[in-house]
């Protein structure tokens, strides 16, 4: 798989240190010559130039690219960058770096976006998932569909523990992808039981969540009680 990476900060490098090290073509592309550091990643392409320009996409030619990451420090810039990459060269996969949470709203389908990952909101995120248990916790959001990737940890009150996962009434437009049980990963089968502790992955919905945490969550006559 060969990707592009706009933005060669710290962040920008150690994805490309991360795909290359799993066997991925990677390029970097940066405006600043402070920023090309040939030396910390010297299996990737590197390229000088503003990846908001035409003429610069053209020079690393996007159009043979399966990912583009929008991963700079300016969401202006990472915007474009996504626009451009999908509308113009037409990359499949287009993953975009949100630095402002406010900002977060734009980046979806409309400007190209097909996965925005925001740093700030992931970090609260793991920090929540770390302390919760029964709470459904947003990890990251798709825009393809208004899907998110949702973590909820199975309390021990809750009414589907030892219940198999075929047996689940599980809402609509929710899929449940991971099980993470004590240090394994578990692809969900129907015959699989849930137990109390799970951690329950699920690409969901917005609009479903809701239901999802009431079916999982703790019972509702202990919650009343």
């Amino acid at each position: 798989m060969r990707v592009s990476i706009a933005g060669a900060g710290a962040v920008g490098r150690s994805i490309a240190a991360e795909l290359l090290e799993n066997g991925h073509e990677v390029l970097l592309i940066d405006k600043a010559p402070t920023a090309i550091s040939v030396e910390r990643v010297p299996m990737a392409e590197w390229l000088l130039a503003d990846a908001c320009e035409i003429t610069s996409l053209d020079e690393a030619a996007l159009q043979r690219c399966n990912v583009v990451i929008a991963a700079t420090g300016d969401d202006k810039v990472n915007l474009v960058v996504s626009l451009l990459a999908k509308t113009e060269y037409g990359v499949p996969r287009v993953v975009a770096r949100v630095n402002n949470p406010k900002n977060e709203w734009l980046f979806n389908e409309s400007w190209g976006v097909d996965v925005a990952v925001s740093t700030p909101r992931l970090m609260s995120a793991l920090v929540e998932e770390a302390v919760s248990v029964g709470d459904l916790v947003r990890l990251l959001r798709f825009s393809h569909g208004d899907a998110n990737l949702v973590e909820l940890t199975l309390p021990p009150e809750s009414a589907l523990a030892g219940t198999r996962v075929g047996d689940v009434a599980w809402p609509e437009d929710t899929s449940l992808v991971t099980i993470i049980r004590g240090t394994r990963v578990l692809t969900p089968s129907v015959e699989e039981s849930l137990e109390a502790g799970d951690e329950l992955l699920f690409v969901a919905a917005q609009a479903r969540e809701e239901q999802l945490e009431d079916l999982l969550s703790v019972r509702r006559e202990l919650t009343e009680d």
